[in-house]
């Protein structure tokens, strides 16, 4: 009998991930002029990229099955059909893909936390305009807001030496309506003698729902 009339007993190998889309990458960007340049930048990037996206998921899902163990009626497996879930799960999965920020990963992560529990902001518009902020702001910014709500006085120093940096992260806190200028209207669009961060400006409604739907959720309202 001819070799090749005979099925093959061996099961086809399955490629992996970063095979196939390395492959589609080539395919498409064939098309483009110096399509094997950026081919080959995709072939350096492709790993890393995919690596982040398991990180983030197997991450993610261990933290979801810990609160399985400890809030009562909350169920892992429920989970697919919670549609506030799946839609926030899926703007907050592209925003971790963008960033190997430490401190923004763990916000969108507590960000899901509280949509799987239902301690989010129940309006899917304010959940998703609230990741979306996650995603545009910086560790600074999440920093300067916390500091103040808590006006913790240890970071104030770090916050005067970046006051660049401070200071942009003060106007776009407060034209995102998470800060309220309290400054007397004679002082404002003034350069200040001083970082903006020491000036009396307050966390509003809107900034302080921003604040909760970040924190992780706390142990005594599991």
């Amino acid at each position: 009998m001819p070799l090749f009339d005979e099925p093959s007993r061996q099961p086809l190998p399955s490629p992996e991930f970063g095979d196939v889309s390395r492959a589609a990458a080539r395919g498409l960007l064939a098309m483009v002029p110096f399509g094997n340049v950026v081919s080959e930048l995709w072939a350096l990037l492709g790993p890393p990229v995919a690596q982040r996206r398991d990180d983030w998921l197997n991450d993610l899902e261990r933290r979801l099955r810990d609160l399985e163990g400890r809030v009562e009626g909350f169920c892992f497996d429920d989970l697919g059909k919670n549609r506030q879930f799946v839609s926030a799960t899926l703007q907050a999965t592209q925003a971790a893909l963008r960033t190997h920020q430490a401190e923004k990963l763990e916000a969108l992560q507590n960000a899901l936390l509280n949509v799987a529990l239902a301690t989010a902001p129940q309006h899917d518009d304010q959940q998703l305009i609230f990741l979306h902020l996650i995603d545009r702001f910086t560790p600074t910014h999440l920093q300067v807001l916390r500091y103040f709500q808590s006006r913790d006085q240890a970071t104030l120093g770090r916050f005067r030496e970046q006051e660049d940096l401070s200071n942009q992260a003060v106007r776009d806190l407060h034209d995102s309506g998470l800060l309220d200028d309290t400054r007397p209207y004679i002082a404002r669009n003034r350069d200040m003698p001083d970082a903006l961060v020491c000036y009396n400006w307050e966390v509003t409604t809107l900034g302080k729902h921003f604040l909760e739907f970040i924190r992780a959720p706390h142990a005594g309202k599991l």
